[in-house]
C-alpha cells in the first residue's frame, strides 16, 4: 500500500512605509483617494520594502485588522489618529 504524505506551508512578507499626505480636508478628497491616484509617489517605496522584507512562517493575518483571508494580497493605510480602511 502507498500512501501520499502532503504539506501545505504558508508565508507571507509584510512592510510598511509612510507617505506625506496633503492636508484634504478642505478639497473634499477622501486620503484613500488621494492615495489611489497619486500611486506614482509611493508604490515604489512600498515595492522597495517588501522585496527587503523577510518571509516569516504563516498567512500575517494577526498584524492589524486584515480581512480578506481569501485573496493572495491586501492593502491597507492606517492614519496616525488610527483611522484607515482598505485600499
Amino acid at each position: 500500500m502507498k500512501v501520499k504524505i502532503m504539506q501545505r506551508s504558508v508565508y507571507h512578507k509584510y512592510a510598511e512605509i509612510e507617505v506625506e499626505v496633503p492636508d484634504l480636508i478642505d478639497e473634499g478628497t477622501e486620503v484613500h483617494e488621494w492615495l489611489i491616484n497619486n500611486e506614482d509617489k509611493w508604490n515604489d517605496k512600498i515595492q522597495i520594502a517588501l522585496d527587503e522584507a523577510t518571509l516569516d512562517f504563516g498567512n500575517g493575518m494577526e498584524t492589524y485588522d486584515w480581512t480578506d483571508r481569501n485573496e493572495e494580497s491586501e492593502w491597507m493605510y492606517m492614519g496616525e489618529d488610527g483611522i484607515g480602511g482598505h485600499l
